[in-house]
């Protein structure tokens, strides 16, 4: 079921003004969710094993209400994707990425996603278009699950917790969900505990690495094409508003095979904001709010398609529409 969602057109450069609902397109009443229909997909999975519920939480030919209820099933009894001490990576190759956008495109890009409230400075930030060599290197094919980020929290409990476990408490009925909302320096020191761990080199990607990975060789504009669909990630115009099981939006894998790079949770990646090579210097309210802030990457169930394109660079701004994750990135060796 389709969510009618308001027009941001009229709050152009104003969506830290509104309420959250606001700032979603959410009328002010109750909407029927799609999360309302799982029901009668439960009933048709329950004897499923582990193996085969996994593997219909990554079938495209399965409607989503399938896939979500088979990884809510897996987040209850143990999801075999989830490893935490052996994450699934993919590897990504090393070379020469095409990173950014030409500054003729941002007022095109503008007037295409006016209806969410973007306006040309935000856009500018990603701009202008360069060439950098990356590193051979690989990426988390999963955001940071609950339960990775339970397995840290029970080794150093003193460690920050996420503000969306209620009172501290380990969602487990979540545990194949991404986990969020925490600062980068809970990402980071996640990281640095996990490397410690494993005697990996894991650390949270470059800005570039994530961007490279998402888009590809052909600069997608989402990770599946350069048209938003919705089916393809979670975000607002999917209809759920709330965190999902890891890998439930197949087709909207990167060209490499990266899942929830679109939607989901935002994520962290290693650099806090700078312009670009010969950009410009952006002043939002990010930086009157924060000042020097680290860059996020991705859209989520709370925001609007226009952040889910492989380009966009943004950052968390203190509200709770802002829901923060990330993934692991890990040097590899160029055999």
């Amino acid at each position: 079921m389709r969510v009618q969602l308001n027009s941001l057109e009229d709050c152009r450069g104003q969506l830290n003004e509104l309420s959250d609902r606001q700032a979603m397109g959410l009328p002010d009443g109750y909407v029927v969710l799609r999360h309302e229909q799982l029901f009668d997909s439960f009933r048709s999975i329950l004897s499923l094993t582990p193996a085969a519920l996994s593997a219909l939480c990554e079938d495209e030919s399965r409607p989503l209400e399938e896939r979500l209820a088979a990884g809510t099933l897996l987040s209850l009894i143990g999801d075999p994707r989830i490893n935490p001490f052996a994450p699934s990576m993919i590897p990504i190759p090393g070379g020469v990425a095409t990173l950014g956008t030409a500054p003729e495109e941002v007022d095109d890009i503008v007037e295409r996603y006016k209806e969410t409230g973007i306006i040309a400075e935000w856009i500018r930030k990603e701009s202008p278009m360069f060439e950098v060599r990356l590193s051979p290197y690989a990426i988390g094919q999963y955001p940071v699950t609950n339960l990775e980020y339970w397995h840290f929290v029970r080794d150093n409990p003193s460690a920050e917790l996420p503000t969306s476990w209620v009172f501290g408490r380990y969602p487990a009925e979540k545990a194949n969900h991404p986990v969020h909302t925490v600062t980068e320096g809970a990402a980071e020191a996640y990281c640095r505990w996990l490397a410690d761990k494993t005697g990996r080199a894991f650390r949270l990607p470059t800005e570039f690495e994530w961007e490279f990975a998402a888009s590809g060789s052909e600069r997608r504009e989402f990770p599946w094409g350069d048209t938003f669909l919705e089916d393809h990630a979670n975000t607002v115009e999917t209809g759920l508003l709330a965190s999902t099981p890891v890998g439930i939006f197949p087709h909207g894998r990167s060209p490499f095979g990266v899942f929830d790079m679109a939607g989901n949770v935002e994520e962290y990646v290693a650099c806090d904001y700078r312009p670009y090579p010969n950009g410009e210097d952006i002043q939002d309210d990010l930086v009157h709010s924060l000042g020097t802030y680290r860059i996020a990457r991705g859209g989520s169930f709370t925001r609007l398609r226009d952040l889910a394109r492989c380009r966009r660079r943004h950052g968390r701004y203190p509200r709770d529409i802002y829901v923060m994750g990330f993934r692991l990135a890990e040097d590899v060796i160029d055999d």
